[in-house]
């Protein structure tokens, strides 16, 4: 027998008593059935000799390994935190591990990435982080059709390219609709705490929630530009309220961690967030649920977006034309109705 830690597939079939082609599927994701008795007996065996699967040898003999890759722009943010639970829990289901990557919405910082993922052959690489331009790169683009020829399925969240499986989120018209409720509720003054510009969910959020908001009867919102952090959210906040913010006006970052940001700089210039300065996000974030007062939002179904940008990525069968998911405008506390 082989010293513990380096024993092979052929040790573990002796140990369990079954063929080498039936510890193979045990054990290295088949879709061939196994019986649980013999399946949980290879596992056994498996765990008692310390055996470890090969995956550079997998990788090689199917053309793709285990992996799936998960580009993200920052994985302190819970909107991404909550999008690779999602994959987390589809990747488990097909036996598949998530590599995650942070790009910090930096184009060449991505390129070296999916550069360096290429080597791992992943079966699937979704790109999540936020774009900044609707268009890839060539080089960016020549990376992808190389993970494609190998096998590997490449999945971009919103607008994708040729080729490429996209899972649509309609930032646009969810703001929209974020924008003409809070007209509705009598706001008529607005201020937008937007990422710069370029940055694709930005300036589709931005677009829609002006066209929303002007067209129930706002003014055209003002807008400050950072980025999709809580202190980018206090920082454009902060520069907003020197320049003068009149009562009853609504705040809307771009995503609930800015307009979180946004409602600790409103409270520390001694202003009321809500009653005196209202608040809105997007996303809906557990913590926007939490602050007081609670934040009015557009909901994304974040989990369910991370889950079927995985089956995208693993199931040849998976409709690259499906709607997007339906998004939500939650109306909380922070947005209290204005008279007219």
């Amino acid at each position: 027998m082989s010293p513990r830690g380096s024993a092979t597939l052929h040790d573990v079939a002796r140990e369990a008593g079954v063929s080498l082609a039936t510890a193979s599927r045990a054990l290295n994701g088949s879709t061939r059935k196994v019986a649980d008795a013999y399946r949980e007996r290879v596992e056994q065996a498996a765990a008692r000799l310390g055996y470890t699967a090969n995956l550079s040898a997998q990788a090689t003999a199917r053309g793709t390994s285990a992996i799936v890759a998960l580009l993200v722009a920052d994985i302190a943010d819970p909107y991404f935190g909550q999008l690779a639970a999602g994959v987390a829990r589809g990747a488990d289901e097909a036996g598949l591990v998530v590599t995650v990557a942070i790009t910090e919405r930096d184009p060449a910082r991505e390129l070296r990435l999916v550069r360096a993922l290429r080597g791992q052959r992943p079966r699937g690489i979704i790109l999540a982080a936020s774009r900044t331009s609707r268009e890839m790169s060539d080089e960016l683009r020549t990376e992808l059709d190389l993970i494609a020829a190998s096998g590997g399925t490449v999945v971009a969240l919103g607008p994708g390219a040729p080729g490429i499986r996209s899972v649509a989120i309609d930032n646009r018209g969810g703001a929209r609709e974020l924008g003409a409720a809070l007209a509705a509720r009598g706001y008529r003054s607005a201020i937008v705490l937007a990422a710069a510009e370029g940055v694709v969910t930005s300036d589709d959020r931005l677009a829609g929630f002006a066209d929303g908001f002007t067209s129930g009867g706002g003014a055209e919102p003002r807008v400050y530009r950072g980025g999709f952090s809580r202190e980018s959210g206090a920082e454009a906040m902060s520069a907003a309220l020197a320049d003068g913010v009149e009562p009853g006006t609504v705040v809307f970052g771009i995503s609930d961690v800015v307009a979180i940001g946004a409602l600790t700089a409103v409270r520390a210039a001694g202003r009321e967030p809500g009653a005196d300065i209202a608040l809105a996000g997007f996303d809906d974030i557990p913590t926007g649920r939490d602050v007081t007062p609670p934040l009015t939002t557009v909901r994304v179904p974040l989990p369910d977006v991370g889950y079927t940008a995985l089956r995208a990525a693993v199931d040849a069968e998976a409709d690259e034309d499906a709607p997007a998911l339906p998004l939500e405008v939650l109306v909380r506390e922070s947005t209290p109705p204005r008279s007219s």
